[in-house]
Order: structure tokens, then C-alpha cells, then sequence
């Protein structure tokens, strides 16, 4: 399969929108290209070389997509910094990444500025104004529009969040040769999911472009030369009027969001056309059977799930396939492989929970941290601490994170199961499930639940919620209790933070929170 990356398709075709920003003005790929071309003969001017980091903390925005078009063709690495970090976290990764320029939006000037300085960051531009920083747009000013002349491909260097310590940045050798070709190659991944370069093809971006996955697949989206729709933050109606708006084709979710949706009153579902839909892609977290057979029956066999990380992957699973394995994320995908392991690094047979190894496709380290890197790694395969099983004919099915595993009475249980019934109730907007102390049992099982906005909460809500977990789930995983919450706490991807509700009851224990 051929695939032109974006400056090629941009340079034969510049006139086709190939960005709807998050304001709805439409960028064809003509301006967006000549804007990426300015940044990236800018950061040459400046003296930065292949092998230098480029940071960014910025809104979903065309200055993002306008720094992938420019470091991925001049061997740069972008590092995308999440938009809630706090300012020595933000000063971390800038030191840590050596980042040689920060760009960041005028909103976060606040946390920006001081960590700038902190980490003696050389050349800082902002969107807006902040003090000591140079404007971005002015930045590009008076550059040429054409491809610089000394071209290589660029890379993400994405930071974990972890569960302890520091962000680690996720750092690969630059490859070399040509930008077109690279990026080209890299983009196929797309059609592990039936996705097609060229066409009518609409990628609709629902998450923040710090995260790796929207990262990735908005720019692999731009060199199969479709059109990129931007949404500023999730709401699911919104999600729904700019599939109807845009004929959207593919986009990329998590079952957060599904789940959100689903929770649309059916007179909202109704009112919006999504049969444009062929490739819905998602993963981040296990999602609940009940969601995904939900969400298949209303948009349709469009749904692909795949099991990987910034890490490397991993796995996947058509519609179909799912529909014949439910709750499984898939078989692995082409030249990957998966092995389960015990604690003592045995290899598990079919059917048994154990650590989920993934083949190493490419190698990486952890930027700063050996430990880190030689810890999670068995011979060629690398791990980042799920846990999971494969059926007989090599399915893989995910339990939890092993940082999250309730150990009760010596019993493993996982809170995504229990969180999958809690979610089955039809008044249940979120629900988070983790270990709290016990004296006779270890930990117990607690929950914490968001009632769906304007239904009420009935006095008898928490015994009514353990009968309905009581028909769907064994006795010994059912919550001892259940808190109810006006929201969760989950970042801008959807992803449930349980160590702020965890770490009040783990207060003075020993336990890692």
C-alpha cells in the first residue's frame, strides 16, 4: 500500500480542508502546510538540530497539528506536556527531555512561565502572551512556505504518568532516512482497522492531543490525506453533531465516553445521523461488555478495539471477532505477540490470570531511568503491569491494572469487573472501584459512584445497587459500600484517577496508593 505523507498529498492537493479547528474554521492543507514549512525552517534558524525536543502545552488547536507538520520532517522530537501538570511537574519533563523549546498556550501562562525558568528552558514562545515568552505566531513571520531544505523524520517522545515518581519520557532512536516515506509508513498503521488512505475519509479527534493515541492517529489521519476535525473538550452530543456535520469516517474513543453517550437521552441519540461511521477505534482501559454490545447495536459493526501502549503493542479485534469473543481485546496484531506470566516469570497456560507481556516491535528506554527500563522487561517482551488471560485460541482478555487488583481474604478481584455491573444500572453515570482497609479481610471492596444528571437518588440507592451487583457478579466481589459523588475525578482523556479516592482511606497505612 502507498501511502504520500501530508506535505506530499498537501503539495499535489492543497486546496481539500484538511482541518476543522475546534472554532469550526476550516484549514486546507495548502495554509497548513506552508505554516508547518515556516515553523519548521524557524526552529532551524535557531539553531535546533535533529535529535533536540520541541515541547508543547497546548489546547486542542491548529498550533498542535502545526507542530507535527513541522518536527516530523526536520528529525525533531515532540513532547506533548498534559495541560493539567502542575509547575514542578512541568519543569521535570522540560529538564528531563532537555527540551530545547517550550511552547505553551497564554491559559496556562501561570504554570508555564516559572517552570520555564526553573528548567532554563533557552527559547520559549507562547499563543497568546505570557511574560518572557515570544509570540508563536510571530515566530513563523517572514519564513519561506516551501519544505526546508535538510529534511529527516522526527519522532513523539510521550511521558508516562505512572503510578509513583516522576513522569518518564518513552524515548526511540531516531530513524533515519526520508520524512516522506517514514511517516508514510508509519501511518499504515491505520489499516490494521480497515481504514483506507484517500477517499472521503474524516477523522474526528474527541480527546486532548497531549495523550498518545489522538496524538498519533490525528496526524496518521492527515497523511492518509483525510480531513482532521478537532473537538476542544468531550461532550457527547457535541461528538455527535460534528459526526452528522462532517460525515465523520473513523475517530478514536475510550469506553468513557461510550459509556457518556450511552447515557444521552434516546430522544438526543435519535436526533443525530452517525451512518457515516466505519472505523470506530478504541481502547485505554477494559471496557464493559455491556457498553460495547450497547454501543455495536447502535452505531453498527464499526467498532475496533486494540490493547497497546506508548510503549508498543499489541493487540486487536474486529467487530466481528468481538461479537463471537465478548470482552476480549483481540489476537496479536501483525509481527506482535503476547505471553502471560506469574509473579515468578513462568509462562502461564491459557485460561490463567498473570502479568500481560507484550513483544518489544521496537526498542525503547525509559529517558533517564535503567531501572525502569530493565524492570519491566522478560528476555524481548516488555510489560506495563496489566493483568490478563488468553483463551484456547489465543484471544487475549484484560482483568485490570495490577496496581488497582483488590486482594480480599487472600482472593484476587478485579475492580473493572465490578465496575462493568455497576455500570449495567441504568441510573449509574460513572463508578469507581478500589481496595480499602480491613482488618479481617486485607481490603475490602469500595465504591464510588456519579448518578446520571437529573435523576434522583432513591434512600434505599446503595443497598438497590448492591442487589443489582448481587445478580451479576459472585457475592465476594459485591462493594461492602458505596459512596455517591456529584463526578469523578478523571483527566481530560477520561481516564479515572482512583488515587485521589483510594488515598483518603489509605492514610497512614501501608499500602501503595
Amino acid at each position: 500500500m502507498r501511502v504520500d505523507a501530508f506535505w506530499q498529498s498537501a503539495q499535489k492537493r492543497p486546496r481539500r480542508t484538511a482541518l476543522v479547528d475546534v472554532d469550526g474554521s476550516l484549514i486546507s492543507a495548502g495554509e497548513l502546510l506552508a505554516s508547518g514549512n515556516q515553523l519548521a525552517r524557524a526552529f532551524q534558524d535557531l539553531g535546533i538540530e535533529p535529535g533536540q525536543t520541541v515541547a508543547f502545552m497546548l489546547p486542542n488547536g491548529r498550533a498542535t497539528v502545526e507542530l507535527l507538520v513541522a518536527t516530523m520532517q526536520i528529525g525533531l522530537f515532540l513532547a506533548p506536556l498534559n495541560n493539567a501538570l502542575s509547575e514542578g511537574e512541568i519543569a521535570h519533563i522540560l529538564a528531563d527531555s532537555a527540551a530545547a523549546v517550550f511552547i505553551s498556550h497564554e491559559k496556562y501562562g501561570a504554570r508555564a512561565a516559572p517552570a520555564a525558568q526553573q528548567a532554563n528552558t533557552a527559547h520559549r514562545f507562547s499563543v497568546g502572551g505570557i511574560n518572557g515568552f515570544a509570540s508563536f505566531d510571530a515566530l513563523k513571520a517572514g519564513q519561506g512556505a516551501e519544505l526546508p531544505a535538510t529534511r529527516r523524520p522526527g519522532a513523539l517522545m510521550v511521558y508516562t504518568s505512572g503510578t509513583t515518581g516522576r513522569p518518564k519520557g518513552i524515548e526511540r532512536e531516531l530513524l533515519p532516512g526520508d520524512a516522506d516515506k517514514t511517516a508514510g509508513y508509519m501511518a499504515r498503521q491505520l489499516s490494521m482497522f480497515d481504514v483506507m488512505p484517500g477517499g472521503d475519509g474524516v477523522h474526528l479527534c474527541t480527546s486532548p492531543l497531549y495523550h498518545t493515541a489522538p496524538l498519533a492517529y490525528s496526524w496518521y489521519s492527515l497523511c492518509f490525506e483525510h480531513t482532521l476535525v478537532l473537538m476542544n473538550k468531550w461532550d457527547a452530543e457535541r461528538a455527535l453533531e460534528l459526526i452528522e456535520a462532517h460525515r465523520v469516517t473513523h475517530t478514536h474513543m475510550v469506553p468513557t465516553q461510550f459509556h457518556r453517550l450511552l447515557c444521552l437521552p434516546e430522544t438526543v441519540r435519535a436526533r443525530y445521523d452517525v451512518s457515516s461511521l466505519r472505523n470506530v477505534l478504541h481502547a485505554a482501559a477494559p471496557c464493559p461488555v455491556d457498553t460495547k454490545r450497547k454501543m455495536l447495536e447502535w452505531w453498527g459493526p464499526v467498532i475496533y478495539e486494540y490493547y497497546g501502549a506508548s510503549e508498543g503493542g499489541g493487540t486487536l479485534v474486529s467487530p466481528e471477532e468481538w461479537l463471537e469473543y465478548p470482552g476480549t481485546v483481540g489476537r496479536p496484531w501483525k509481527g506482535a505477540e503476547i505471553q502471560i506470566h506469574d509473579a515468578d516469570g513462568a509462562l502461564l497456560p491459557p485460561g490463567e490470570p498473570g502479568t500481560v507481556y507484550m513483544k518489544l516491535l521496537g526498542a525503547f528506554t525509559y529517558r533517564g531511568d535503567e531501572k525502569k527500563t530493565r524492570d519491566n522487561r522478560r528476555g524481548g517482551f516488555f510489560t506495563v503491569g496489566d493483568i490478563g488471560y488468553l483463551n484456547e485460541q489465543g484471544y487475549l482478555f484484560l482483568c485490570d491494572r495490577k496496581i488497582d487488583m483488590i486482594i480480599s481474604g487472600g482472593v484476587n478481584i478485579y475492580p473493572a469487573e465490578v465496575e462493568g455491573a455497576l455500570l449495567e444500572h441504568p441510573d449509574i453515570a460513572d463508578a469507581a472501584v478500589f481496595g480499602i482497609p480491613d482488618d479481617d479481610w486485607g481490603e475490602s471492596v469500595m465504591a464510588v459512584v456519579e448518578w446520571v444528571t437529573g435523576r434522583p437518588t432513591p434512600a434505599n440507592a446503595e443497598l438497590s445497587l448492591k442487589e443489582h451487583c448481587a445478580s451479576r457478579i459472585a457475592k465476594f466481589k459485591v462493594p461492602r459500600a458505596i459512596d455517591f459523588a456529584d463526578s469523578l475525578p478523571r483527566d481530560p482523556n477520561g481516564k479515572l484517577m482512583k488515587r485521589k479516592l483510594r488515598a483518603p482511606y489509605w492514610k497512614g497505612k501501608s499500602a501503595s496508593i
